[in-house]
């Protein structure tokens, strides 16, 4: 069959588009079964059935069309669009994720010179952005299972690449969370393994800032996790093989208002610590935390998933107190400030957060009591600007009925006196 043409469609491949627009899976799958069909044709703007899928959010099409070798990179659409790019703009995450699974180029540009990612963020899908610039393939995390050159053994064991590549994909970047992570595997409950996992952490940090097209991102993402993997791996050595105890350390707050000061600090220290100073997401990191107070806004994990995820870290959604998930909803019973995802972190947190919680209600409290001060002070004022709205109405109607009262006494004057004339009879 020919190479695809804009607008040079098949009676069938006129079909499938209606059919993908219809959402009919079944019928899709009959029709990319024909000889008429080409699975990458194009309509006359140069979309595929692949990107009028993805932009229509609808993942069982997207990975049927997939499954039927489409192409994920095809990018003859008249603005230079690709299927990644319709599927930022969709706001569906699953598609995105399943574009980037089939090889899908994250750094391809439009022709205004805007990513995925970039268009994304542009129309406020921000889940989409996350998901794209956190990506990392399984493939590539693959290569260090297998022994290069004349090694004996390969750089990271291939039982422990699972794991290892489950935390890379978490956008949660909090620190509490990713040992959580290691916690929930086994196999990484051993420090030789947590280990070689930082050093490959290492490698692939140093591959992003020496390849050609300079990933800072991952770059400092990876160095993070590798920070993190160093910090848990150098805990079981010393406290006999637990990791409860660092997570406490992570949690701890400072008397006076529970700031988490531990966690502050080793997140600051992984920053400084990043192996590539002329970096220029290194000098930004840098400019938006050295000035800051401890304990003060905007604090270092926000700034960092700002930075890594494109996302401003705690805002717009409630993010639990313990692990840093999003769309936490349960909140303390007592002083009904700090929010948690489930009961787990609640319990994780209530040795640090005890201190605090009756002082954090009596100031929950006071700002209710003036807030509701202040709504009761704003009615009575409105009821007296009523009230004199209300008097002056009615001074300003007095004052209107007195003077058509004196007009019409003129008149009648006037009258009377018009009257009173004599009138000469000749």
């Amino acid at each position: 069959m020919s190479a695809p043409k804009k607008g040079a469609l098949s009676c069938a491949e006129r079909e499938l588009l209606e059919v993908l627009a219809a959402g009919n899976a079944q019928e899709a799958s009959r029709l990319l079964g024909s000889r008429d069909v080409r699975v990458n044709c194009l309509d006359e703007y140069g979309m595929t059935p692949l990107m009028h899928a993805a932009y229509k959010g609808k993942a069982d099409l997207c990975k049927l069309l997939l499954q039927h070798g489409a192409d994920v990179n095809c990018n003859e659409h008249e603005h230079g669009y690709t299927a990644l790019m319709f599927a930022g703009l969709s706001g569906k995450t699953d598609i995105a994720w399943m574009m980037l699974e089939a090889g899908a180029e994250t750094d391809a540009v439009n022709s205004v010179g805007r990513t995925a990612a970039q268009m994304a963020a542009f129309v406020g899908q921000h889940d989409c952005v996350t998901v794209i610039n956190n990506f990392f393939s399984r493939k590539r995390l693959d290569y260090y299972t297998i022994a290069q050159g004349l090694e004996k053994e390969p750089k990271l064991p291939p039982k422990l690449a699972g794991p290892l590549h489950k935390i890379i994909m978490s956008t949660n970047l909090n620190p509490v969370k990713m040992v959580m992570l290691v916690m929930d595997n086994p196999l990484l409950s051993d420090a030789e393994a947590l280990e070689k996992c930082r050093k490959v952490m290492a490698l692939i940090c140093e591959k992003c800032t020496k390849q050609q097209d300079m990933n800072e991102v991952l770059a400092m993402k990876m160095h993070y996790i590798g920070c993190l993997l160093q910090k848990c791996s150098s805990f079981l050595r010393e406290h006999q093989d637990q990791l409860d105890g660092l997570i406490k350390s992570l949690l701890k707050g400072r008397e006076s208002d529970g700031f988490p000061v531990f966690q502050e600090k080793f997140i600051r220290e992984s920053i400084r610590k990043f192996p590539y100073c002329d970096a220029t997401l290194l000098q930004q990191l840098v400019r938006s935390i050295a000035p800051v107070e401890i304990g003060h806004d905007p604090t270092a994990l926000s700034v960092l998933t700002q930075a890594i995820t494109g996302q401003m870290g705690f805002m717009d959604a409630d993010f639990c107190t313990t692990c840093g998930e999003k769309g936490a909803e349960k909140r303390c019973s007592i002083c009904k400030t700090v929010i948690y995802c489930n009961q787990e972190c609640q319990r994780l947190h209530w040795f640090t957060h005890k201190k605090v919680c009756k002082r954090l209600q009596e100031q929950r409290e006071k700002r209710e009591a003036e807030s509701a001060k202040q709504v009761e002070n704003q009615a009575k004022e409105a009821e007296v600007n009523k009230a004199l709205e209300e008097v002056t109405s009615n001074v300003e109607n007095l004052s209107v009925d007195q003077r058509e009262t004196a007009s019409t006494s003129d008149v009648q004057t006037e009258t009377v006196s018009s009257e009173a004339i004599p009138i000469n009879a000749h």
